[in-house]
This record gives C-alpha cells, structure tokens and sequence, in this order.
C-alpha cells in the first residue's frame, strides 16, 4: 500500500461502504468522499460524511500509517487542525491531542484491489493491461479515446503558444508555419520552421503567380543557391533570388541544417521544399480553404501537389539526371499532414472561438483516415486493442506515452475501469 493508491481507493470508493467504525468507535458512513486537492493542505476537501448521527461536511487526510501524521510535520501546520477524518490504512499510532476522528480502512479495502494495482504496476509488458482489455466495455474504451484525442491537441496548442504570440494571433501564420514543419517530417522539422519564418508570407503572397519565383525565394532562403551549377534550372532560381534577397533584405538559414543522410532520395528536403513551393504557389489561403472544409476527400484534392519539372528528373540541385518520375506528395504523407496538422488546427481554432460543433467534426475527420502503423499501434494489437482509424491511432499513441509508459495506471481510465472490478 502507498498513499497514492490509497488515494485512489477513497476517491472511487473502492472500498466496503458498510459496517465502518472509528477507532473510537463510531460508526461512519460516506456521503461524498470530498474533492482530490492539488494544492498544499488537506488531501480531500467538500468532503461529506456521518459520525453516528452527525453529518459533517470539511476536509479530509489520508496517510497509510496513523504515525506518518507526525512524521509529515502536520502536527504543528495549523492547516491540518480543520479535520472532519483522518483517514489510515493501518492504525498505528494514537493521536490522543486531536478533536477528529480517525477511520482505518485495511479491513475494509479488498486483497483484489490491492493486488489488481500490484499487477498492473509491476508488469513489464509495454502495456500493462495486456490481456485484460478485454474486459475493458467498449464505450468506456471509445470514450477514453474521444478525450485522449482532444487532450493530445490541447497539448499541441500549448507547445504552438509561443509560435502563436510570435505570429501576433495570427492562425493563418502559424498555420503557415506548422505546414511547412509538417513537410520537413521528423527529420527535417526544425529547418523547414525556420525557412518558413525566413520569408514574410506577404512576400510569398507578392510572387504566388510565377511559380519560380515562389522557388526561388524557398530554395534560396533555404542556403542551397550558394553554389556555382551548371544546370539552367538552379541558374534560373539563383538569378531570381540575388534580385528578391536583394528586394526584401532576406538573410537566409544556414544550409548545414538540411539532413539527407538515412532517407529516401523521394523524401529529401529538396524535393519536399518544390513540393512546399507548389503548395504555395496553388494557394496561400490555403488556411482559410481548410477551415472552410471538413471533408477529407477535399483536403486531398488541396494536397495533391507535386514537385515542378526538373525535379520529376532530379533529387538534388545539379544532379545527375535520374529516371523520370513525377514527385507527388503520396497518401502516407498526405494522411501525416491533415493527422498532425490540419486536424488539430481545425479543432483548436474551433476552441478558440468557441463553436463546439466544428470541434467535434475535427474529431470526426480522422475517422475518415485510416490508422498510422507504427511500433506502439503493433503493441496495442499484441495486447488485443486494434485501431480502426486515425482517431483511434492518435488517441493509442497518447495513451501509450502519457499513461502507459509512465506507469500512470491509477489516472487512466480503462486503469480505473479494471480497478473497479
């Protein structure tokens, strides 16, 4: 037994409500065991209970040990003196000085509960649960995944906060600039973010209908026109930039931060920049057209772009030519983008201005996607949990870093669910 699994017992009442007694003597009976407090003082408060014939209402605080009362100091903090229970596991100790009664509850919690918790936090499997999920009814389970998905969102919004107030509350710009970091993926993220806040968008917006210009600018912010080349093409691009550099006083990132090394040659950030510039030259309101729509098959259309000529022949800038083949951006990473992009953006500029309806019909847009397969989805088939779709996934992948791996079975609800029985 430890103070936050006993916690969690009074807080659910995982506990025999009947034939509770004092060590004085007393018969108790819950009404309410109170509110869980996050803050300093007593660890329940609002609580609601009944000394024989006495109803009570004020707080309450747990130890395991009656003696650890002394041992915390809170005999001499004032804040503990405004009781209505003391609550223990085990009674070992008197405390003879205090008006409030105290409730040991070891007789009344049940071995299963306690071995239930021992199980699922000394399980070495990646999911502690595996081969009890089953046991898990499937509307807690769905409901569970609802508020994971909506909880990893909100957790986007407080790592895009900073980006937020340096864009001015400009959704559009940091829809801008949270595009941009998704075409550089994993791999690529952080210098794609900062090429993307290199060039003002009212710059791009100045040169959206010649498609060479838009690359030339993204190339050459990227600090890959440095060089001397023999084909036309990155000429062409080098020409254009010295003029715009020279025009809008750019200073370009440093080439060095661009990775190549371990990808697909279809997956460089060369590539992935003449697609970006394709994307932009369609539409920089590109923001406005997402918001706008929650079908999946129209997002599609949106992303369904490809890079410019030379590169249907190229991988990287003077190259040798390669066999030709058109570089689009494929389903997977058509998917990726509107899974950690345009989904969450929608939903949380939908919580921003309050409309609950455009909220949930983010939700809904990733049961139109099928799943990610990755390493943690194939845990959570092994453990006899399969996602059906793109909410499910997200929401796994959620659960698996924020509860499972931290062993936070006691806040999760199918951890809850399972306690229960």
């Amino acid at each position: 037994m430890n103070e936050m699994l006993l916690q969690f017992i009074w807080q659910f009442s995982l506990f025999q409500p009947t034939g509770l007694f004092s060590t004085q003597g007393e018969q108790i009976t819950i009404i309410f065991p109170g509110k869980k407090n996050t803050d300093a003082g007593p660890d329940f408060s609002e609580a609601r209970i009944k000394i024989g014939n006495t109803t009570l209402v004020g707080n309450i605080e747990l130890h395991v040990r009656c003696s650890d009362w002394l041992k915390h100091g809170h005999d001499n903090d004032q804040a503990y003196h405004n009781l209505i229970l003391h609550v223990v596991y085990e009674n070992d100790a008197e405390l003879s000085s205090h008006i409030f009664p105290t409730l040991e509850l070891k007789n009344a919690i049940t071995p299963n509960t306690i071995a239930q918790y021992q199980n699922l936090i000394g399980n070495l499997q990646p999911i502690a649960c595996n081969g009890q999920l089953q046991n898990v009814k499937s509307i807690t389970w769905e409901g569970w995944l609802h508020s994971l998905l909506a909880e990893r969102w909100e957790e986007k919004l407080i790592d895009w906060k900073a980006q937020l107030q340096q864009s001015a509350g400009d959704w559009s710009l940091l829809f801008y600039w949270r595009m941009a970091m998704n075409f550089g993926f994993k791999t690529n993220a952080v210098p794609f973010l900062l090429l993307a806040q290199s060039i003002p968008l009212n710059t791009l917006s100045k040169h959206k209908e010649k498609l060479l210009q838009i690359e030339a600018l993204l190339f050459g912010q990227a600090g890959m026109l440095n060089a001397d080349f023999k084909d036309e093409y990155p000429n062409q691009l080098k020409a254009e930039y010295q003029y715009l550099r020279k025009k809008y006083k750019l200073q370009p990132i440093s080439a060095h931060l661009w990775k190549f090394l371990r990808l697909r040659p279809a997956n460089f950030p060369t590539i992935r920049i003449a697609q970006f510039a394709s994307l932009v030259h369609r539409s920089l309101h590109l923001f406005s057209k997402m918001i706008e729509s929650f079908s999946y098959q129209e997002m599609t259309e949106l992303l369904d772009v490809h890079a410019s000529d030379y590169w249907q022949t190229h991988f990287r800038l003077d190259d040798e030519p390669n066999k030709k083949a058109i570089k689009n951006l494929g389903k997977t990473s058509v998917d990726n983008i509107i899974i950690n992009t345009i989904a969450p953006v929608k939903f949380l500029y939908a919580q921003y201005q309050g409309k609950e309806s455009e909220q949930e019909a983010a939700l809904q847009l990733l049961q139109s996607i099928k799943p990610e397969q990755n390493s943690i989805i194939r845990h959570w088939n092994e453990a006899g949990k399969t996602a059906e779709n793109a909410l499910h996934s997200q929401s796994m992948i959620q659960l698996f870093h924020r509860y499972c791996e931290p062993k936070k079975c006691l806040h999760c609800t199918v951890g809850l669910s399972l306690m229960k029985q």
